[in-house]
């Protein structure tokens, strides 16, 4: 293994932005990559026309983790800000879906977990192994995964570096929706996801992503009156008056962002 090798492609269908890694059948993730994913992300936030952003893999499995030798060839302090290029998803202003297939390991599953909505197959398998290695997962995983399935689980897992299975994930609220019979299936609904949040409001969606990442974290009352000053924004944003306007004439509304 080395610090180089493998790709993370960006493409786009209509408002709809598709970043693949790409590295194998394991897609084993390296340090060049994670450049790479926050390059994908910088430039998908820079593009007006992307609404919603759909993570994926064109290997046998998602990913089964970072290249391990590769850690021992950067210096510690440089390893500080490992998390950082990977997380990009969690800074997006943009609503980001995963579709996760097969092996979804380490580097990988705190990737997904900086995602807002995740997709699985019934050979899904989450695991953040680092234990193993006497190490623990440095790009978020330890926060992440404990706000989402609570703290006692989270441990248990970490801790034992124990596999968590589709159906749990699915149970626990990891993945969304239901689990998809093989990987066809699921980049299908990936896309009609992407496609169907793509038509809403840029604006609604962004503010609503923000709204729900910074109030969760605070008290109950500090994310109401988020929500509330967000709502009263809302309301002066032309794609509102576009959704009330369409709403009484019994059509599609068209929104533009504004």
């Amino acid at each position: 293994m080395s610090l180089t090798g493998g790709d993370v492609t960006l493409e786009r269908d209509g408002h709809v932005a598709y970043v693949t890694l790409s590295h194998g059948r394991y897609t084993v993730v390296t340090m060049e990559m994670r450049r790479l994913v926050a390059e994908r992300f910088a430039e998908i936030d820079r593009d007006p026309e992307v609404r919603v952003v759909v993570v994926r893999s064109d290997g046998e499995h998602f990913t089964s983790g970072g290249d391990i030798a590769g850690f021992m060839e950067v210096d510690p302090i440089d390893l500080t800000d490992l998390g950082h290029d990977v997380t990009a998803a969690a800074r997006s202003p943009k609503p980001v879906i995963a579709a996760i297939d097969g092996y979804c390991f380490g580097v990988g599953l705190e990737m997904v977990l900086s995602c807002d909505v995740r997709l699985g197959t019934g050979r899904t398998q989450l695991a953040l192994p680092e234990m193993n290695l006497g190490m623990i997962p440095g790009s978020g995983g330890t926060q992440r995964l404990a706000r989402l399935v609570g703290l006692s689980r989270a441990k248990f897992h970490i801790l034992s570096a124990t596999r968590i299975q589709a159906q749990q994930a699915l149970d626990w609220g990891i993945l969304s929706g239901e689990l998809h019979a093989d990987r066809d299936a699921l980049n299908s609904a990936a896309d009609a996801l992407a496609q169907k949040m793509a038509s809403l409001s840029p604006a609604a969606l962004r503010t609503a992503k923000e709204v729900l990442d910074r109030g969760v974290d605070g008290p109950l009352y500090t994310g109401i009156e988020l929500e509330r000053k967000a709502y009263s924004m809302l309301r002066a944003t032309q794609d509102f008056a576009e959704g009330v306007k369409a709403f009484g004439e019994k059509r599609t509304p068209v929104f533009t962002g504004r």
